[in-house]
């Protein structure tokens, strides 16, 4: 949250309304308060006549002159001009969905605590920015590669620039993104158009290394330490000293070892295992996940104070089922580098093979592309790529863009549940039942990823996520 971040509270409720307040600004908001809908539009017009308009609106849809729906209703262009943050009491869900159907952005259902606040308008600050940045990026050059990407679409032309303008900067830099989207090629353009280029790019995977080695894989250890330590070693943090360290999967850390990773932060001091002594390093720190860290921080698994230490200059790469007309130009140059490896020639890629890269929905984005692509390049004799061996590609139609907040508001999730969740009978439930049975079940399919279950569903993470949270509150059962 920054100062820059403007909210206006539309609350009749007094007390409330103080009370939002007060939580946004310790937050670094500025906020502003109307106490009913003629206050609210006089607000909203004086702020865009002095070019101060509002980033976030929270608008109550009980108003004593007009109601909320009536108000969104009236004034459409609202909703584009900042992002509406509805709230509602528990018994109107049905109203605030209908509300994010109006251009809202999201809801929050009263009582609603300091964290449910914070991060929903934060989020919805963030939104507005990202959607004015790349208003800004179609007017600028674009770039078609940059760094190690290919790609020439608005999302990614937002994602050049945000890089280019955290490069130079001594803070660390948090990429999030889906498996992959290109995190680790991210935090390599970052090193490489960084003053620290000239010293060494350090990647460590937490996920991939044994909680008891990890330690040591970063601090480094003193011989005889524990058992195998035969020697000293340096250490993944002091290798890095006068360039970059990258955390790769940084979610899957241990809570342990999460406070040490933050001490070091904090002082920029290496205690190697088995040492008394801390040793001085000059790191820049860069780290990545696939997780969604705030899930993480909710539920006890990541701790609050690392998240905020360490997502000082937040990036987040889109999937690639959300950047249009790059998945064509992805596996136009793919094709041509495996091409040469193999000692083959093609032809470019023809509508109907586009159409079906455009119809896939990508779960393993830009690495799943380039492996269908090898293996396609490997499989097929003359010099056409053979559709039959894109593999699951050519055989699964499924949507080339993830559903908008409208759309992943709906409600009838268990609309598609026969088919994506087969084994499920809902004979005698309700549809919150039902909704909540085929949820859990996607999530238990996909191992726990709240992700690849709303894939499944066809609907946003986001609209799982606010579903599970409201079931924790109110004890619902299936």
């Amino acid at each position: 949250m920054t100062e820059s971040t403007r909210v206006l509270i539309v609350e009749d409720i007094v007390s409330l309304a103080l009370t939002y307040a007060s939580q946004l600004e310790a937050a670094g908001c500025q906020v502003e308060i109307a106490d009913n809908g003629e206050k609210a539009r006089y607000y909203i017009e004086a702020g865009q006549r002095e070019q101060q308009a509002f980033d976030v609106i929270l608008l109550d849809l009980k108003l004593p002159d007009v109601d909320g729906l009536d108000f969104l209703e009236a004034a459409p262009e609202l909703t584009k001009s900042a992002s509406v943050v509805v709230i509602t009491a528990d018994g109107s869900i049905n109203r605030a969905i209908q509300a994010m159907r109006l251009g809202a952005y999201d809801f929050l259902v009263k009582p609603v605590s300091v964290e449910r606040l914070t991060t929903t308008v934060k989020r919805a600050g963030e939104r507005l920015r990202l959607e004015q940045e790349v208003q800004v990026a179609r007017s600028l050059q674009r770039r078609e590669q940059f760094q190690g990407f290919i790609g020439g679409s608005d999302v990614m032309q937002v994602v050049y620039r945000a890089i280019e303008n955290v490069a130079n900067s001594k803070a660390t830099v948090f990429i999030t993104g889906e498996s992959g989207t290109g995190k680790e090629v991210a935090a390599e353009a970052i090193h490489e158009l960084s003053q620290r280029r000239s010293g060494r790019f350090v990647a460590i995977n937490c996920g991939a290394i044994p909680e008891n080695l990890l330690e040591s894989e970063l601090f480094g250890h003193v011989k005889g330490a524990f058992t195998g330590a035969l020697e000293n070693r340096t250490g993944a943090a002091r290798e890095a000293s006068g360039g970059t360290l990258f955390l790769d999967e940084i979610c899957e850390m241990e809570l342990k070892l999460q406070v040490k990773l933050l001490r070091f932060l904090q002082t920029g001091m290496v205690q190697p295992v088995g040492s008394n002594r801390a040793v001085p390093v000059d790191v820049r720190v860069v780290c990545a996940t696939n997780r969604d860290p705030l899930t993480e921080m909710s539920e006890g698994r990541f701790r609050e104070d690392l998240f905020y230490r360490l997502s000082v200059l937040p990036i987040d790469l889109p999937p690639l089922r959300q950047r249009g007309d790059d998945v064509v130009l992805l596996a136009q140059a793919f094709m041509a580098r495996f091409s040469a490896e193999e000692g083959k020639a093609f032809e470019g890629l023809d509508d109907e093979t586009q159409q079906t890269l455009h119809r896939y929905n990508w779960p393993g984005n830009v690495r799943e592309l380039q492996n269908e692509i090898r293996r396609a390049v490997v499989m097929s004799a003359g010099n056409t790529l053979s559709l039959a061996h894109l593999g699951a590609v050519a055989t699964v139609p499924t949507a080339s863009a993830e559903p908008t907040e409208r759309e992943s508001s709906r409600t009838d999730l268990s609309l598609d549940a026969d088919e994506a969740l087969p084994g499920l009978s809902f004979q005698g439930l309700t549809l919150e039942q039902i909704e909540k049975m085929a949820i859990e079940k996607a999530i238990a399919n996909n191992g726990g990823s709240v992700p690849g279950a709303a894939r499944d569903l066809a609907v946003s993470p986001s609209t799982i996520y606010r579903k599970l949270e409201k079931w924790s509150l109110t004890g619902a059962s299936s």
